[in-house]
């Protein structure tokens, strides 16, 4: 099925989702916003997007009866986690629209891949080294070390990587990721984490989100600064980045581009993910179309949405180990408490149980400016018995080089 020939989707029609975690949720609420309902295809009964679509098929993401229900159901269809398979993505596309493409996905599924289609754009990476056999752990440039080694697939939030420090090291650690293709990256002199949001319509149509500047802990994003703390040119060539990957991948939908912005002011790109992202969750109390609006609406065929940003933001992360004090005896979160700071707003995404490092909810603060956003992001943090990340400090409002980049 041709996608620019596709025509639009009225709202009450059905909209699909692959994948049943938060960001699917968020999806949902969107969705049902703008009139449509919601089928949800994931593997996992009590999962946050399921527990609020008006529909679930609970079955795994290959399963072709599944597909096939969820094709004659839906109008159009799109996925919320990038490790669903790009297959079922083309076996879908033979029924309806499916947005963004099986292709696109499958490009950001392979770091390897990923990279090399980045450099076609005219965008560098990090120096890196394909490890698929034994015999590559032996011809691996001593110039590429310290270096971070990642699987090539399947990995998110710091899973999948090992820090190496030098080539004595590099066998224990591709072992340990259990031998499989992985890619070898350069460490390299960060400054800052930045990431752009860009939505892009069937028609070619595109709409970029202020940047975002992170704070990763452990590989798992702690807070985002929206906009971010950097200069209007380096704002302009990350959304130019942005631009081009999305414009040369075809895109149809949300994607977040993710970048180093090194100690002499270079971008780089890190990685991309083919939907909405943990740094643009701000949006939604931020601007004036969260990035779940926006997926809804490249998703329908609709006109995109102002991306414009109302309030300056910090966005915190809340993960499962606030759940548990320092003995680590469960507790209650004072939620209550975090209400009563101005500009606070709460969002929990209905997982019944709590884990450290589980992502449970997110606070987005605002404020008037970025220095009075920053301090009640401070007090929402004290609150919860976070360490609020040095990023959210008044003190790295002019952040200098903070050392070797590592995983986002």
């Amino acid at each position: 099925m041709s996608d620019r020939k596709a025509r639009g989707v009225p709202p009450g029609q059905w909209l699909g989702v692959l994948g049943g975690g938060q960001l699917g949720r968020m999806f949902c609420h969107a969705a049902q916003v703008l009139g449509y309902r919601v089928c949800v295809l994931d593997p996992s009964a009590d999962g946050p997007a399921g527990s609020v679509a008006e529909r679930q098929i609970v079955a795994a993401y290959d399963d072709t009866q599944a597909l096939a229900e969820l094709g004659r159901l839906c109008a159009a269809l799109t996925t919320e986690f990038e490790n669903v398979p790009a297959a079922s993505l083309e076996h879908l596309a033979w029924q309806r629209p499916v947005r963004p493409a099986a292709a696109a996905v499958a490009v950001a599924q392979d770091r390897l891949r990923e990279k090399a289609f980045v450099r076609t754009c005219g965008v560098p990476v990090a120096p890196h080294a394909a490890i698929a056999t034994a015999a590559d752990l032996g011809a691996v440039d001593a110039a590429l070390f310290p270096a971070i080694l990642k699987t090539a697939r399947l990995g998110y939030d710091g899973k999948g990587q090992i820090a190496v420090a030098d080539a004595a090291g590099l066998a224990a650690a591709w072992q340990e990721l259990g031998s499989v293709p992985c890619v070898l990256e350069k460490r390299l002199p960060l400054r800052r984490e930045l990431s752009v949001i860009i939505a892009r319509g069937s028609d070619g149509a595109t709409a970029v989100f202020p940047v975002s500047e992170n704070e990763h802990r452990d590989g798992i994003l702690a807070v985002s600064v929206l906009p971010a703390r950097i200069t209007p040119e380096q704002a302009e060539r990350a959304c130019a980045i942005a631009g081009a990957i999305a414009s040369r991948l075809d895109y149809v939908g949300v994607l977040c581009v993710e970048l180093f912005e090194l100690a002499g002011g270079e971008l780089v790109v890190n990685e991309m993910a083919p939907r909405p992202h943990n740094s643009g969750h701000a949006t939604i109390d931020a601007c004036v179309t969260s990035q779940f609006a926006q997926q809804v609406r490249a998703l329908a065929g609709l006109p995109l949405g102002d991306c414009r940003l109302l309030a300056p933001a910090v966005m915190l992360n809340l993960l499962g180990d606030i759940w548990f004090d320092a003995a680590g005896s469960e507790r209650a979160p004072a939620f209550d408490q975090v209400l009563g700071v101005p500009g606070a707003c709460l969002h929990l995404y209905g997982k019944a149980e709590a884990r450290p490092g589980r992502k449970m909810g997110h606070v987005t603060v605002l404020g008037q400016s970025a220095d009075e956003a920053m301090a009640r992001a401070a007090r929402v943090a004290a609150i919860l018995g976070m360490e609020l990340p040095a990023l959210a400090s008044a003190a790295a409002l002019m952040a200098e080089p903070t050392g070797p980049a590592g995983t986002m």
